[in-house]
């Protein structure tokens, strides 16, 4: 028989009748409704996930993600080791009655139910995501910021500044339409893409506004929903998302060690693939395995879209052709990112195609953009042509590996039994915990203790569970930062122990 207390929970976090919103959307209406109506007052303690999915019948991935997602709101804070609350700030807030709208019948209007209207919705698909304040948290292990021990400051002001000499507005501040700035495409065609074994004609490369915004483009231009469209498995979050507003259908391809396991490839008309660093295993594609994938392209006649992800970021071993460098037949699109290691917010990334197909690609740009800022076009080809784009990579790769080494150090310290392999590049870890954890849950237990990580689940197409991988980006913390965040984070993983019972054995797995 149900206790009391289990009845009352039930009732108050009745899921509301709303077919449109998938299950974590009704949930945290149901919360958000219980806490502004006063039900729930602020400092009031929530059910535990395991406890509100076994009473409402959720999986506890549903209820772990609704509660991350009402922290970042602000609606729920996590507390060491006492559970989840309601925030103190979260007040109800006094409703402004707005008049309705009348028409001269004296018949008040219905506003238009925005659920059924919509047709491409993103709001409910899994994501990376941090919380608003996530920079007040002490040990970042996310993606997302700058290095202000890192950024070239002074160079890049100094690009900046030139690029506003009255010499040379006429370079940027016209109307260029479809076009981009010639300054800029040079130099990807002439400095970036010979590193990675590319040459291109200019009418070969189009700017955009960062990588997502190429997946966005290729998307429209080529995906339906008869498309087969192959992904890594797990993989890309971002590339799933932009690629799903066209409904394709998805196709997972396994990795190992090796990167994407090309015999395991089913038939498909398009495959995306991060082969430099595999996004989020870091693992990468072997040179045997990029020449047979090519062959397989050709032998089934399907085209390859290739991100060349942190290629840069390379710290021990020979540098591996891009891909699209081994392409004898065209089959390859490339994308590329032009300011991902100065800051994630400039927003430069470009594409690598046919000329036919960028032509289309330009076309749906103009539409959407017109095309990315001509000023920071121009300001960044000429922080390319100084040299400084080079000098910035390499401070970033010699502060990157003692991060990386650090991060080591500290996961075979303070969580021994959890496997993970040191990256030749890149600048994440990709963890295995024990069997018994679920990265989600100790993703909420971890923010009690200042840490962020990024749960593994979301790179899933069809995540496991529990699913036992997460991701420590070491791009956002500091390297005096990264010893302590992971001891706090250990205390995290004991006090998960304890909530479930679990005794933490050492694990048999080589790091």
């Amino acid at each position: 028989m149900p206790s009391p207390r289990s009845t009352q929970w039930a009732q108050l976090f009745s899921l509301p009748e709303q077919p449109a919103l998938p299950l974590q959307g009704r949930l945290r209406a149901a919360v958000v409704q219980a806490i502004l109506a006063g039900r729930l007052s602020p400092g009031a303690p929530l059910p535990s996930s395991r406890e509100l999915a076994n009473l409402l019948g959720l999986s506890r991935n549903t209820v772990t993600s609704a509660y991350l997602q009402l922290m970042d709101e602000g609606f729920l804070e996590a507390r060491p080791r006492s559970g989840v609350f309601v925030a103190h700030n979260a007040q109800p807030v006094a409703a402004v009655a707005a008049e309705p709208l009348v028409d001269r019948n004296g018949q008040s209007g219905q506003p238009p139910d925005w659920s059924v209207r919509v047709l491409r919705s993103l709001v409910d698909q899994p994501t990376l995501a941090k919380p608003d304040q996530w920079r007040g948290y002490p040990y970042p292990f996310v993606y997302g910021t700058y290095d202000p021990q890192l950024f070239p400051t002074e160079d890049f002001r100094e690009c900046c500044a030139r690029s506003l000499a009255r010499s040379q507005l006429l370079h940027w501040t016209p109307d260029f339409e479809t076009d981009d700035v010639p300054d800029l495409i040079e130099q990807i065609r002439t400095r970036l893409l010979p590193k990675r074994g590319v040459f291109a004609l200019k009418e070969e490369i189009l700017v955009t506004v960062g990588t997502q915004h190429a997946y966005y483009l290729l998307a429209d231009a080529l995906f339906d929903e008869r498309k087969y469209v192959g992904l890594e498995e797990p993989g890309h979050p971002h590339a799933r998302n932009s690629f799903s507003l066209r409904n394709p259908k998805w196709v997972e391809v396994a990795v190992d060690g090796d990167g994407l396991v090309v015999d395991a490839l089913p038939v498909v008309d398009y495959l995306f693939i991060t082969p430099s660093h595999q996004s989020p295993t870091t693992a990468t594609l072997s040179l045997e395995r990029r020449q047979w994938l090519l062959r397989k392209a050709e032998l089934q006649d399907f085209v390859i879209i290739e991100d060349d992800y942190e290629a840069e970021n390379l710290y021990a071993g020979a540098p591996m052709p891009a891909l699209k460098s081994l392409d004898k037949t065209g089959r390859v699109i490339y994308v590329g990112a032009v300011s991902k290691s100065l800051s994630p917010a400039l927003r430069l990334g470009y594409v690598v195609a046919p000329r036919g197909l960028i032509t289309e690609l330009r076309a749906i740009r103009h539409a959407m953009v017109r095309h990315p800022s001509a000023f920071l076009q121009h300001a960044y080809a000429l922080f390319l042509s100084l040299g400084h784009h080079e000098s910035h990579a390499r401070r970033v790769n010699a502060a990157m590996q003692e991060r990386l080494a650090l991060a080591a150090e500290a996961l075979r310290s303070h969580l021994p039994d959890f496997a993970f392999r040191l990256p030749q590049g890149g600048a994440s870890i990709w963890v295995q915990a024990p069997a018994w954890v679920d990265a989600a849950e100790l993703a909420l237990m971890a923010r009690s203790h200042g840490v962020l990580i990024e749960a593994g689940d979301v790179f899933f197409v069809k995540p496991p569970y529990p699913c036992t991988f997460f991701r420590l980006r070491l791009s956002s913390i500091a390297a005096a930062q990264i010893p302590a965040g992971i001891r706090a984070l250990g205390l995290a993983v004991e006090e998960l122990a304890k909530a479930r019972g679990e005794r933490r054995m050492p694990s048999t797995c080589a790091h």
